[in-house]
């Protein structure tokens, strides 16, 4: 590896890619859950947070 950065032991570089991992894990997920907006702006009807403005 060409690495610009200071040479790190090989203990930190796997717990860098550890973490690289989990985040990509969790990114992962959280896309999986994820729901459009259109489909939650679309449940709730505009008369019903419009119904005290009247």
């Amino acid at each position: 590896m060409s690495d610009t950065r200071p040479v790190e032991g090989r203990g930190e570089q796997i717990q860098q890619e550890e973490r690289e991992a989990a985040k990509r894990r969790i990114l992962a997920l959280a896309e999986e859950e994820r729901i459009p907006a259109e489909e939650t702006t679309r449940a709730v009807p505009d008369r019903r947070w419009r119904r005290g403005q009247q």
